[in-house]
């Protein structure tokens, strides 16, 4: 009583009246369910720790522990299959990324090692690779270009290694904070738009490679590139013999395998695996051939056509990366590029696996994954890498079973390192140019992917080409901020401008289709089930048949829905459509109620002079008696919002003085919803405006029927203390009882069983749907409507 005491002189101190808080519990009987009003110390209560949460916290972080002890040989099997196929396609495409990021070929290799060496162990999918992939390792190559513009002295790889762990604690410290949703924000459109754009880039810049042209600068826009290429084709060498060849074997290889796997699908998987190896193969070809063309050659600049050159044996770059203030200044403009393209490829490709092969990712824990991969990548001398779409299909089609293929494609990434380097000298330039562009090709999306985008939503189509015309036309950077700003615009575009929908009521009964396709005159008899109500769009913007009628439940009871819910963005949209509508079908209470001109307000001056009033029109229109609100779409409201349903409460009020008009509300879920309405004066009857409304009220409220020794009373109604046994159907105990239906008023109660409302009955506004509250309201307009007809005939 002291603090309470205490806590009310210091709200008379604020100016707050403790005497308009809303108590209204003690003013019911002890065995009524009643609903309690969300609490701040109940909200911080859910952000503080507990035992059980670090638990699982930490069990989420290494998610191999629920399936590496149940590993078998079946598993590791697959696994090894998978791990050694991916093995033979990461090295050739990781020395020729490492290229587009202008570093030596060791590189790339030494990016892969570590990435599929460390995922696993983080990893909730099985079939995502993680390494060098074409599209971050050409945004690395930009940006080792555009500081070294400025600040020669420093070595290409030192910004790599410094931009990779950077940019790698930046993702670790998302994941570790569980902040993975905000990938959500990026929508698939402004992905598909920043990997065509790239495919594009990229393949256009791997051109005169592939043709020998050293005379274009292939780090220009796009459409320079093009144009460059096209301009000086007469200065084509030997070496596009080696890349063209190349190029037409890989996609002819692609193809053969694809129509023996169709033409023999008993050997489709055979086939699978000899398409899978082709860049394998095609790389084992090109050097013999470049050897038996370059024997005795020790210089790579003597050789007849472009080569790889030396690449050394083993890992040579071990050791911390180098970072100071002059490094970081330097990568700090670059790093929001970086990040974010490491974040949509790798959360992109691997929600779209899990899709196709039924398990669910959880984002976070794979930023904590690319995290711990770019942290100590550049240790081992890695620059950022990301997932790679290409070799996780590849894995994903080569039967993996668990994230452990990794650590097998590391053997073979290993190996290559101390075994194969000699032989990666003879490598033909050309032709690791057209594996480049045979992989970036698969990265295009397809003319059948936009038309579906098409028909989905038009505008987003607007969106994907305008990404990928900024990335053609100056960077891939510029699109991929241009494609992700735009979708945030047609978002808060879409708030803003949400709809919402005045309803009216349809009779529905069930009758099979083929009757209505045949045409039949069905007698309403022989339908199934009773007649039951439906709330449909007035404006018929819901394609509902407009043979259908849809009438007002009540006169002067409106129904008004959110469909895209309620916030300070769009209230004021909403709420001046309902003003509008509900002023031209409705009339003033009184409407005389200004006996002098002047009296008017200047918003509403009624007819000039001379002009007679057509009373009689105006009479016909009902008062405005009731709104009833549907918040199904609504899960929380803001102050904004709150404060602009306040405000027109009271216009409304003016509008129909000296009655009062009642709000109802359907379909409220969220118990801070429902606070923030009652904070606001809704929903509760706090007293006033019940004389006006012609007395005592009578609600109708949802219930269903329970045991008779069930009881949820005031001390029962904790919020979790229910258990809901969802194949019992019924919460509580794990004892098998029959379902439970829901009762109306004025229905049989199930035998054995008393009636429990669904919700509170301290808030008798609030209702389960819409056509409760529409019971209610009607209930209580009739009751009102009986009593001034009473009132009438005893004068």
């Amino acid at each position: 009583m002291a603090h309470n005491t205490t806590a009310s002189r210091v709200k008379r101190f604020l100016g707050i009246r403790p005497e308009d808080e809303l108590h209204d519990a003690d003013f019911y009987d002890d065995e009524l369910y009643l609903e309690s009003e969300p609490s701040a110390k109940e909200a911080l209560a859910h952000l503080v720790p507990t035992a059980d949460g670090i638990k699982h916290y930490f069990r989420e972080l290494f998610p191999f522990w629920g399936w590496i002890f149940h590993y078998n040989l079946t598993w590791l099997l697959g696994d090894l299959i998978a791990g050694i196929t991916v093995g033979f396609v990461v090295v050739p495409q990781g020395m020729a990324y490492a290229g587009l990021a202008n570093l030596p070929p060791e590189f790339g290799l030494y990016t892969s090692f570590v990435g599929f060496f460390l995922y696993w162990a983080f990893a909730t999918s099985k079939d995502i690779t993680i390494g060098t992939v074409a599209v971050m390792s050409t945004i690395v190559g930009n940006i080792i270009l555009d500081i070294r513009a400025t600040q020669p002295e420093l070595e290409a790889e030192v910004i790599a290694r410094a931009l990779a762990l950077i940019s790698g604690v930046i993702l670790l410290f998302i994941g570790l904070t569980r902040l993975g949703f905000i990938v959500e924000f990026i929508p698939l459109t402004a992905i598909g738009a920043f990997m065509t754009g790239s495919a594009i880039s990229i393949a256009a810049g791997q051109v005169p490679t592939m043709m020998g042209i050293s005379t274009v600068k292939t780090r220009e826009e796009t459409y320079k590139v093009i144009i460059n290429t096209l301009k000086h084709l007469g200065d084509t060498r030997l070496d596009a013999a080696m890349g063209l060849s190349a190029l037409f074997g890989l996609y002819f290889i692609r193809w053969f395998c694809g129509f023996m796997g169709q033409r023999s699908p008993t050997r489709s998987k055979m086939w699978f695996f000899i398409s899978t190896l082709r860049m394998a193969f095609i790389v084992i070809l090109y050097i013999l051939v470049s050897w038996l063309v370059n024997r005795g050659v020790s210089d790579a600049k003597n050789a007849k056509f472009k080569i790889l050159g030396n690449v050394p044996s083993g890992f040579q770059h071990v050791g911390a990366p180098e970072i100071n203030t002059e490094i970081l200044s330097a990568i700090a403009p670059h790093l929001p590029v970086t990040v974010i393209v490491l974040l949509i490829e790798h959360i992109a490709i691997s929600k779209s696996f899990g899709r196709v092969n039924n398990y669910m990712i959880n984002p976070s824990q794979e930023l904590v994954a690319i995290g711990f991969s770019n942290v100590f990548g550049p240790f081992l001398g890695g620059y950022p890498a990301t997932g790679s779409f290409s070799r996780t299909a590849i894995k994903a089609k080569a039967g993996v079973r668990t994230p452990l293929a990794g650590i097998f494609t590391a053997v073979i990434v290993l190996l290559a390192l101390y075994a194969l380097t000699s032989v990666f000298f003879y490598i033909p330039s050309a032709s690791l140019a057209a594996i480049i562009i045979h992989a970036v090709g698969d990265l295009i999306t397809p003319p059948r992917e936009v038309y579906k985008y098409w028909q989905t939503s038009p505008l987003e189509v607007v969106i994907f080409f305008a990404g990928v015309f900024v990335s053609i036309f100056t960077s891939i950077e510029n699109g991929i901020y241009v494609t992700i700003a735009a979708s945030g615009a047609v978002l808060l575009w879409r708030i803003a401008k949400s709809p919402g929908s005045f309803l009216g009521r349809v009779q529905l009964q069930h009758a099979s289709r083929d009757s209505i396709l045949k045409k039949e005159n069905v007698d309403q008899s022989a339908l199934d089930g009773e007649k039951h109500s439906a709330y449909l769009d007035l404006g018929r913007r819901d394609q509902s048949n407009p043979q259908v009628p849809i009438t007002s439940p009540y006169p002067g009871v409106f129904i008004y829905r959110f469909n895209e819910g309620l916030n300070y963005v769009n209230c004021a949209r909403h709420l001046d459509k309902m003003t509008v509508y509900i002023y031209k079908h409705t009339r003033r209470t009184q409407l005389n109620k200004y006996d002098k001109i002047g009296d008017r307000p200047w918003n509403d001056p009624g007819p000039r002079r001379g002009q007679v009033v057509d009373t009689e029109e105006i009479a016909s229109k009902p008062k405005l008696k009731a709104i009833i609100l549907d918040f199904s779409a609504v899960n929380a409201i803001d102050v904004t919002a709150a404060q602009a349903l306040v405000d027109l409460r009271t216009q409304f009020n003016k509008y129909t003085d000296p009655e009062a008009v009642e709000w109802y509300f359907a379909g409220v879920t969220n118990r801070w919803t429902k606070r923030a309405l009652v904070a606001a004066g809704f929903g509760v009857d706090r007293g006033h405006g019940v004389e006006r409304a012609g007395g005592p009220r009578e609600d109708v409220v949802a219930v269903a029927g329970v045991d008779p020794d069930v009881t949820v009373g005031r001390k029962e109604k904790e919020r979790g203390s229910g258990d809901v046994d969802l194949e019992a159907g019924h919460a509580g105990s794990g004892e098998k009882r029959d379902e439970i239906a829901p009762v109306s008023s004025g229905e049989s109660r199930p035998s054995g069983k008393r009636l429990a409302p669904i919700y509170g009955v301290n808030r008798p506004y609030f209702h389960i749907d819409v056509e409760t509250a529409v019971a209610s309201v009607v209930r209580n307009l009739e009751r009102r409507r009986d009593t001034e007809d009473s009132s009438l005939e005893v004068f």
